[in-house]
Parts: structure tokens; sequence; C-alpha cells
């Protein structure tokens, strides 16, 4: 099968975006010639690319960008020489390889798909809180079997593979309510801004909100901001309120959508080439 036959499968398996101009595409490498097999990565670092010729694959499909810029542009565009933008390239030229993301399309699903892989690999399919998840976008609220703050750091620790956690909270409190939410910055997914209503409306606000109105202990975020809800979490956490934060970072919240990508992909393609979840690992290390 070629190259560009997997990557049309992978757009007829996703929702239309006509009319949005988005970052997918291909970013690197030639989408002709046949493919020898597919891995399925959350960034396509250069250890990635090692361990994707290593296993003899030469098509990546990966969620965020390649070559360190945010609009993911498929070559260097600063105005100076970045040798390891440039070795990187270099590398993916010798190899064959191709490198296609896939970001915007997988969080057009409905349900998302990035999501849909997370809630999946955590294990918490059946724990979701249906009245409660949606009614912010991007955020899924659960209702777990109770434990304390340290086992559920631990246990995400375990099944998104982090090299540790970073959390706000009392280890030994009781938490049960738990919400996945996406990026917690200015402007993130609704306008931050004073209403007609006199009161003042943003993402983390939102988010704040139902952990006072609706009993919601902990939240997994992606990006953050701590002058916010973190601080409200600490202080709260101070007060003996039970309130905790586990924030483990934008690329470990999602990783484990790209190991459901995998799954789909080998769907879509029948099985004929090989599929591949290659990790991506964690960037963090604590001393």
């Amino acid at each position: 099968m070629k190259k560009s036959e997997v990557i049309k499968r992978i757009l007829q398996y996703h929702p239309e975006m006509e009319g949005i101009e988005g970052c997918d595409g291909y970013k690197s490498g030639d989408e002709n010639g046949e493919c020898t097999g597919i891995v399925s990565a959350l960034v396509p670092t250069q250890e990635v690319l090692e361990e994707t010729v290593k296993r003899g694959a030469n098509l990546v499909i990966a969620h965020e960008p390649i070559y360190y810029q945010t609009p993911d542009f498929p070559m260097w565009k600063g105005d100076y020489v970045n040798r390891v933008q440039s070795e990187k390239e270099e590398y993916i030229r010798t190899h064959k390889l191709t490198v296609w993301r896939d970001h915007d399309h997988m969080h057009r699903h409905q349900p998302d798909a990035i999501f849909t892989g997370v809630i999946k690999y955590l294990g918490w399919e059946n724990y979701v809180n249906k009245e409660l998840s949606g009614k912010i976008p991007l955020v899924y609220v659960f209702d777990i079997p109770e434990c304390s703050v340290k086992a559920l750091a631990l246990e995400l620790k375990t099944k998104i593979g982090m090299n540790g956690v970073r959390m706000i909270g009392n280890s030994e409190d009781r938490i049960k309510r738990v919400l996945i939410a996406a990026h917690l910055y200015p402007n993130s997914f609704m306008q931050d801004e004073i209403k007609e209503d006199g009161f003042y409306h943003s993402y983390d606000m939102e988010i704040m909100k139902l952990m006072e109105t609706e009993n919601v202990d902990a939240i997994i975020p992606g990006e953050v901001i701590e002058w916010t809800i973190l601080s409200y979490i600490r202080d709260a956490a101070y007060m003996g309120k039970g309130k905790a934060c586990f924030n483990i970072g934008h690329f470990n919240l999602e990783e484990l959508g790209m190991r459901y990508a995998a799954d789909w992909i080998g769907e879509i393609v029948n099985h004929e080439i090989p599929v591949y979840y290659i990790p991506t690992k964690d960037a963090w290390g604590f001393l």
C-alpha cells in the first residue's frame, strides 16, 4: 500500500474540515512510495524517528509539531541556522521517512479522538459522568472509585508512563470526582470577559465553578497558568477542603490518545501493514 493511500484512508476516517485551515498535513518527507510500516506517536522526536527506522517503518503519524515552531511549518523558518533541526531533517531524508501531522482532524471528532483514547487507556470508560461532561468545551468529569490523592498520582504515573507527577494537594486526602480538561490559559476555548450579567467568565473560572458547585475534587489539565485555578486549589487544600491538581502537562495528558490512534489506524488499513505505537516518553526529569 502506498503512503498516500494510507493518508487518504485516514482522511476518510476523519470528519470533514472543509473551509477550515488547520495545521494537519505532510511535515517532512515524500508522500510517494510504498508504506513499509506506520508509527503512531504524539511527538515526532528524534528518538521516535530512530525507533521508527529500527522497526522497519517509514510513515509517522504524529499529533504535535516536528520542527519546534508554533505554526507547524514543514521547514525551518528562523532567521538563523538551527543545527538540531538540520540534523533531524537530514535523518528523515536519509532514511526516506515521511511525517504526517494529524492534529486538528482528531480534535474534530465527537467525541474527541484524543480524549477517547485517554479515557480508554486510563480504564475510565465506565466512570464518565455524562451529566457534567461536555458542559464546558473539552471537559470530562469522572466518578472514579474513591482513593487518595497519592494513589491517583501513582495510577497516572504508571498508566501514562511518566517519570513523576507534579501535584497540588494533600497526598492522603480522599478524592472521587475527577475532571480532565484541556489547556488552562487565557482565552482558551472561550473568551475571557465580563459579560452582560456583570460577572467575569473564563475557561478556568467555569472549571473552578464545577469544583465549587458540583463537588469536583481534582483536575487533570493540559497547559496551566498558576495564578488562577492552581492558586485556588492550593488554598483549598491548605484549608482542608480536599481539592487537588495533577499537573502532568500537555504531552503527557494526550499521550494515550496516540496509543488509541494505533488501534483505529490498524483497522482502516485492514491490518495489511504493521502499525506501531511508539510512546514519546515523559520529557521531564525529577531530582
